[in-house]
């Protein structure tokens, strides 16, 4: 590692090979805690390269747990976090709209390092027990449409870099890795990034990759579709800019979608939103996202149409139904 820092610190980047060489080294615990975390501060300096990215993405999925849902085309809708907003868990909410409104879901996601909570932190503190054990997802998938990838446990070098990342509590690349490196290998994404630069670089990699996605970024810094301001959407097919007004009916305050102070605060949010209780914005800022989901699926010929099916599976209550059933199944 010290050799590596020494060319990082001369302002060179790494091959796709290189990267990828490093990351295996990670996982397999080659690296103390000082080299790590010196390793993940170059990236905090610089903006990463699309090889050093793939490199990476490489050696993660080449260490992972393999997962294999075979027929089922699977959603997730996730964001790179680090937006520094800490709003409540929008994406997460969405997922459950979504698998509500008929499509499976394997959501992918970790404890929050730059949030207070993140998908791991909420999912856990909502009675959900993480597992790799296909059979049991899949069972879960199944009866409920859902189920949750916690990073952590499909991904072993995850576990060496995530107690750095909680001390450091400031994104790092791995935000951005995260959601290229769901073990389910989704059919639909949708991504949520905190700028038009990490943006592109997506862009750029899932064109690659045979799924249909969706980019999100509000234009005010958002790594979702906030409802705070326009917000560009960018697909295999191009790219667009949306008013709030256009995908959620209005434009809101940002302490409108304030995520609270603890995970408990994150968690009372998200089950009053998801019981039919959140508040005007609240509801239109998770039906936006869901709907945005939707949308790139079979059945949805516009956004308005998706729309009204998120709409339809928050208020009827499929969405908490959802919820209810997965939780069930964990006792």
């Amino acid at each position: 590692m010290k050799q590596t820092l020494n060319y990082l610190f001369e302002h060179k980047t790494l091959s796709r090979d290189n990267a990828k060489s490093i990351l295996l080294d990670l996982g397999r615990g080659a690296y103390n805690e000082h080299e790590l975390s010196a390793f993940m501060t170059v990236y905090l300096m610089r903006t990463i390269t699309i090889e050093e990215l793939m490199g990476f993405r490489d050696a993660l999925l080449e260490l992972c747990v393999p997962v294999d849902f075979e027929d089922r085309k699977l959603m997730d809708i996730v964001g790179t976090g680090g937006d520094g907003k800490n709003t409540f868990n929008i994406s997460t909410l969405s997922c459950f709209i979504v698998a509500g409104a008929g499509q499976a879901v394997a959501k992918h996601g970790s404890y929050g390092a730059s949030s207070i909570s993140g998908a791991s932190n909420l999912m856990e503190s909502l009675g959900y027990r993480f597992k790799n054990d296909q059979g049991q997802l899949r069972k879960e998938l199944d009866k409920t449409n859902m189920c949750f990838l916690h990073a952590p446990v499909f991904h072993p070098a995850l576990k060496a870099v995530g107690p750095i990342r909680k001390n450091l509590r400031v994104r790092t690349f791995f935000n951005m890795l995260g959601p290229m490196v769901n073990p389910s290998n989704p059919a639909f994404q949708m991504v949520g990034v905190y700028n038009l630069e990490i943006a592109r670089i997506y862009n750029y990699l899932l064109q690659g990759q045979q799924r249909n996605f969706s980019i999100v970024h509000s234009l005010d810094g958002y790594d979702e579709i906030s409802l705070t301001s326009d917000v560009k959407v960018i697909t295999e097919d191009g790219e667009k800019i949306f008013t709030p007004e256009q995908l959620g009916g209005m434009q809101i305050d940002g302490n409108e979608i304030w995520g609270g102070d603890t995970v408990e605060d994150a968690a009372a949010i998200f089950m009053r939103i998801l019981k039919g209780e959140g508040t005007v914005a609240q509801n239109a800022v998770v039906t936006a996202n869901a709907a945005m989901a939707l949308f790139m699926t079979p059945g949805y010929s516009d956004y308005p149409t998706a729309f009204a099916a998120a709409k339809e599976s928050l208020e009827s209550g499929k969405a908490l139904q959802t919820l209810q059933s997965l939780i069930a199944i964990q006792s």
